[in-house]
């Protein structure tokens, strides 16, 4: 029965690009229907500005924000999804816009034509590349780096004294890769060149908004710890390039190890955590944005109880 629902529950989320999304639907019951997508005139219709726009690689890494919008309205895209709602008695943007660089990149592109945003707040999960950063602790990073060395500043950083006061969140460099980070050597790699920790959206999403002039920040959530390892059949599902080979790769895993079913609600666990801190955490940063100060992060952002560890 287990294993007949999460093969349904494939066929109905083939268009989503990692396992942890499809787990992630079995937690909240049975998959929604996909939504209408909207014209691309509609696209391309300027509204009303916005405060801010979360931009997140996938719903599941934006599901806590979006439940906690008021009056919110979904509209689909060809590339990507928009709930338009409330935070705070702000109006707010929070997308999906597919993962990777170029997915984020072409969103915030399209997302600033839209909305015409104040700020614009690359968020999502990543994952650590040094010891002391932790499954569910948070990064607020000053500069964001890719893998051809090039660099972007971001508008609204800590000061240290701030920083310092929560061992569970952190500053500095988060580098932009351009795959899946599996393996603890791989990151302890990466880690050597002073990184904090790696994503594949944000450096898209700062180098539109420099060249858009649109104020930028980044926030993301540690969801893989230094040594942390994906299962074996989660990196032989990554690898698969078409909804059938996805499907074909799920199932064969489960066939072939079935206690793989305990990986899987354990990843989605992981997911449905750590989307929730952020979300807390992007809640105490929200009031900042619509301030002129820009030099510090109220420390309602940085609440020991909000961001405690397991």
């Amino acid at each position: 029965m287990l294993l007949r629902h999460l093969v349904n529950t494939w066929l109905r989320q083939a268009a989503q690009e990692r396992l942890q999304e499809a787990v992630s639907e079995i937690a909240h019951g049975a998959a929604e229907a996909a939504p209408t997508e909207e014209p691309e005139s509609a696209a391309e219709e300027v509204q009303a500005p916005v405060a801010a726009a979360f931009l997140f690689g996938s719903g599941v890494e934006s599901g806590e924000l979006v439940d906690l919008l008021e009056d919110a309205e979904r509209r689909r895209f060809r590339t990507r999804i928009e709930h338009d709602g409330r935070l705070q008695d702000r109006r707010v943007l929070v997308v999906e816009s597919g993962v990777g660089a170029e997915a984020a990149a072409q969103a915030a592109e399209r997302v600033i034509r839209r909305h015409q945003p104040a700020w614009i707040v690359s968020a999502g999960f990543a994952g650590a590349l040094q010891e002391n950063v932790r499954r569910g602790h948070i990064v607020m990073p000053e500069v964001i780096a890719d893998a051809a060395g090039e660099e972007w500043s971001v508008g609204l950083t800590m000061d240290a004294e701030s920083a310092a006061a929560s061992r569970r969140l952190h500053l500095g460099r988060l580098l932009s890769v351009d795959h899946v980070v599996r393996t603890p050597e791989e990151r302890r790699k990466l880690g050597e060149h002073g990184a904090v920790a790696c994503d594949m959206e944000t450096a898209g999403v700062a180098d539109v908004c420099r060249r858009r002039q649109t104020r930028f920040l980044a926030v993301r959530v540690i969801s893989d710890a230094l040594d942390d390892e994906l299962p074996p059949e989660m990196q032989a599902l990554l690898n698969q390039k078409t909804s059938a080979a996805k499907l074909g790769a799920a199932a064969g895993a489960l066939f072939r190890r079935p206690s793989a079913v305990k990986d899987m609600w354990r990843l989605k666990e992981d997911a449905v955590k750590a989307s929730d801190r952020l979300a807390k955490f992007l809640l105490g940063v929200l009031p900042q944005l619509s301030s002129e100060e820009k030099a510090a992060t109220p420390r309602e952002a940085v609440d020991e109880k909000r961001l405690s560890a397991e």
